[in-house]
């Protein structure tokens, strides 16, 4: 028997798989993975820049989630938090709750992806309040479905109906939201740290905080999105933490499930118990996928993965400098942290430098209103030998692209984001 190669397993994909949930930017099928590397059939590795959009935040394979989830779908205390509790998941929020000190009397939401968890918080403040607006930003991404997808720049911007009562405002501008809280009827302000697919946008140094004074100045709630740059990724545990900001609901989700579906949205009990029984999910909260989690906290502080992100980080500012010295087609480069953006010049260029970067051994994505950003979110266990390869990689890529090595014909197939 012939084994398969890449190609088939991707061409067998196509005819299996509805392309609602395709987001694709080359034609990837790897097999397994282990730490920042993905190995496809034919043995090829893979440096994943991406971290599968930071859902691999400590990694692939990492052995603390593998035994955790091992031993728990061995035990499988049922399959929901729905109607009767568990110990892993009751642990994982007990594990939650410490670690946002910030918010007092606080109780925890478990899900299965940033989506229901913004979408909980949100149910979750209209109940609590009745006051009838919400504030969120141009460029914004809470979520694909349902209330979360409604309150996203992105897909607001693009004709998607916002939620009632809905202001979009630039990204962090500080006077327009004061003008809007000014009337005294805005519930809530949900606010990303960094704009993770709007383009990697990071705010200038206090913005944050001065965001979440304006919001406590007017008694209003201020929802600090994590999902993506979350749980050590920009040098701190907590992103809003980088600029001292004070949150009154927190959510997380990607890498807190260590590749597992897992996601938590953590508020004060007034508000998160506000709406009994208004965010229901049947295996949300199932003792494997908790399990993951408590796995993925504890290899957070056993591996000091934030401060790992730190030291990496001013590696990782200083070699994207380098990159856009040497190449006219970087417009800007930005990074906190294991977070980075390199800007090129259109839309048609950054497609095709992602697609040759694939086919140079890296997995990277690109972003932003003019799908034109490539975005690193690499695992937090990546070494500097393989951040150093897969940035190479990028910029042979680039080079490569600039000289016309890939056809428009190439990455037609591929929508991108």
């Amino acid at each position: 028997m012939i084994a398969p190669s890449a190609g088939d397993l991707y061409a067998a994909d196509l005819a299996s798989v509805a392309t609602a949930q395709h987001l694709r930017f080359f034609p990837a099928a790897p097999v397994s993975g282990r730490g920042a590397l993905l190995t496809e059939v034919d043995g090829r590795e893979l440096v994943d820049l991406s971290g599968s959009w930071g859902a691999a935040g400590v990694g692939y394979a990492h052995p603390n989630v593998v035994e955790a989830v091992s031993d728990a779908v061995g035990r499988m205390a049922g399959a929901s938090l729905l109607s009767s509790t568990n110990p892993e998941a009751l642990a994982l929020a007990e594990d939650l709750r410490a670690l946002v000190p910030e918010i007092e009397d606080s109780r925890v939401y478990l899900g299965h992806a940033g989506s229901d968890a913004n979408a909980a918080a949100l149910r979750s403040v209209r109940a609590a309040s009745d006051r009838p607006r919400l504030i969120s930003f141009e460029g914004s991404y809470h979520g694909g479905l349902g209330p979360a997808q409604h309150v996203s720049g992105i897909y607001v911007s693009s004709g998607i109906a916002g939620a009632d009562g809905l202001t979009l405002v630039p990204y962090l501008d500080l006077d327009r939201v004061a003008e809007e809280l000014a009337h005294n009827d805005v519930a809530a302000v949900l606010v990303e740290p960094i704009l993770s697919d709007g383009g990697v946008v990071i705010p200038e140094h206090g913005a944050l905080r001065q965001l979440s004074d304006l919001c406590h100045a007017h008694s209003t709630l201020l929802v600090v999105d994590e999902v993506k740059v979350g749980l050590g990724r920009t040098g701190f545990l907590h992103a809003f933490r980088a600029d001292g900001a004070v949150p009154d609901i927190v959510t997380f989700g990607k890498g807190l499930g260590g590749g597992l579906p897992l996601s938590a949205a953590i508020g004060p009990a007034q508000v998160m118990n506000a709406a009994t029984s208004s965010s229901l999910l049947t295996t949300a909260g199932n003792p494997v996928c908790a399990a993951a989690g408590r796995a993925v906290l504890r290899t957070l502080a056993e591996e000091s993965l934030p401060d790992r992100a730190s030291v990496l980080g001013h590696w990782l500012t200083g070699r994207l400098g380098t990159l856009r010295k040497g190449r006219p087609e970087v417009l800007a480069v930005r990074s906190l942290g294991l977070v980075g953006g390199i800007e090129l010049i259109d839309a048609k260029t950054t497609a095709k430098v992602a697609y040759r970067a694939w086919e140079l051994g890296a997995v990277v994505y690109y972003v932003g209103p003019g799908s034109n950003v490539l975005e690193l979110t690499p695992p937090l266990v990546i070494s500097e030998d393989e951040l150093a390869r897969g940035l190479d990689i990028i910029d042979t890529a680039i080079a490569d692209v600039a000289d016309g090595a890939v056809d428009d014909a190439v990455v037609a197939p591929y929508q991108g984001w």
